[in-house]
């Protein structure tokens, strides 16, 4: 929001959840008066059971960063979720062809071997069965062990992201919780739970799943919620690794750094 207000900027929301409606607490969106009144694009336009992809939000997105450039201003995409971020701005591709084989009949050693002669090079692990599966799909429909994998951007983009130490950034993970407990997820996840929806906008991000456990009382609210805690510290982790990989970051501590960052690589 800062950096919009300095830069003449709109914020394109790159977060795969915060794109539905009704799903505020657990997806810690962005409230109104957090705004300030910069606009906010692709926060609240999907109902939670409608579906919502990586390829619509890649379409949707460079249409945005296209809009917002055009009237002279700075798009600043926010989040979140790293493979919608690279789809948008990095010539990445889709393969639309998406048959699922039934390998249930296979052990995960019979399934790795399966791969290993498709993919001699793999480096997925033989107990990771899913991408073992996906992968093999992958190979399967496109006829090829090449992926969608790009690093051509197509903006001239700054990447930037904000770090901490690991043990307080765990420790204000624990307190986030806590605090929306008390700003009411319980409550909003039981409206969800109670509403029968169960698509993947409610069943990925972590704190729904959770207390939907509690609801069919094979666990503790406590439990839930200490569960929620490990899942997002976890989650955390994974999402500096992504992007340490995936790209070209720079990353600060403090936040009012950014702006000097930016000035000087914009002129």
């Amino acid at each position: 929001v800062e950096c919009a207000k300095k830069f003449n900027g709109e914020v394109i929301s790159g977060d795969s959840i915060q794109i539905y409606k009704k799903l505020d607490i657990g997806s810690a969106k962005i409230t109104e008066k957090e705004k300030q009144n910069i606009v906010h694009h692709l926060i609240d336009i999907k109902e939670p059971d409608e579906n919502y992809s990586v390829m619509e939000f890649q379409k949707i997105g460079r249409e945005l960063i296209e809009k917002i450039s055009s009237e002279g201003k700075l798009p600043i995409v926010v989040g979140g979720t790293g493979l919608y971020i690279k789809a948008a701005l990095y010539d990445y591709k889709f393969n639309l062809e998406t048959t699922k084989g039934d390998y249930s009949k296979y052990t995960k050693e019979e399934l790795y071997n399966m791969l290993l002669k498709l993919d001699p090079d793999t480096t997925i692990h033989i107990n990771n069965r899913k991408r073992v599966e996906r992968r093999l799909d992958y190979i399967k429909n496109n006829h090829t062990t090449e992926t969608n994998k790009t690093d051509k951007l197509l903006y001239d983009a700054i990447f930037i992201g904000l770090t901490i130490d690991r043990d307080i950034l765990y420790d204000r993970i624990n307190k986030r919780v806590d605090i929306m407990i008390k700003n009411g997820l319980v409550e909003e996840a039981k409206r969800i739970y109670d509403s029968n929806i169960r698509t993947k906008a409610v069943l990925t991000p972590i704190g729904y799943k959770e207390l939907f456990l509690f609801f069919d009382s094979a666990i503790s609210l406590n439990e839930a919620i200490e569960l929620i805690k490990q899942r997002s510290r976890r989650y955390a982790k994974r999402q500096y690794t992504w992007f340490n990989n995936q790209m070209n970051i720079t990353w600060f501590t403090n936040p009012k750094d950014v702006y000097d960052y930016i000035e000087k690589r914009c002129n």
